[in-house]
């Protein structure tokens, strides 16, 4: 009975984790609110499509891991159930960690921009914003983080 409790429960939250909200590059933070940026013109020189992952926490692994290995120790009997914790543990793990990945990236954009001071900088932002060659655009800069906008 506890173990099933145990399976549902970590079910939920490894669902619910699922739904985390991920802010997008036009999402200002609570500190952003009334803070100044600079703010640059200048014209989109070239737009490169990427991947952003940001990063591992290790929760999809680690809740593959407890999931599988409580599914593996329902095989067979005595080190049979063993065994079957242990490689369940080591599966869920693995089966755990790509779906975390996978979950967390996101499409982006790599965007070179040449500023009228006739500088270029390269942005990366959520691909939230179409941008194409020949644009011209705002580069906001402030609290350490810089975006592109129309």
């Amino acid at each position: 009975m506890t173990s099933n409790r145990t399976i549902a429960a970590t079910a939920i939250a490894f669902l619910l984790g699922g739904c985390a909200y991920h802010a997008g590059s036009g999402d200002y933070q609570g500190y952003q609110v009334r803070g100044e940026q600079s703010v640059r013109f200048g014209v989109v020189d070239t737009v490169r499509p990427v991947r952003i992952n940001p990063g591992d926490t290790g929760l999809g692994a680690v809740s593959g891991a407890a999931l599988g290995g409580i599914a593996g120790s329902t095989v067979g009997g005595g080190s049979g159930q063993v065994a079957g914790a242990i490689g369940g543990a080591l599966l869920g793990g693995l089966i755990g960690h790509e779906v975390e990945q996978s979950a967390n990236e996101r499409p982006g954009v790599e965007i070179t921009v040449h500023l009228d001071s006739g500088q270029y900088v390269a942005i990366v932002q959520e691909a939230d914003e179409p941008f194409r060659p020949g644009d011209r655009v705002r580069v906001l800069s402030g609290h350490g983080t810089t975006r592109v906008s129309h």
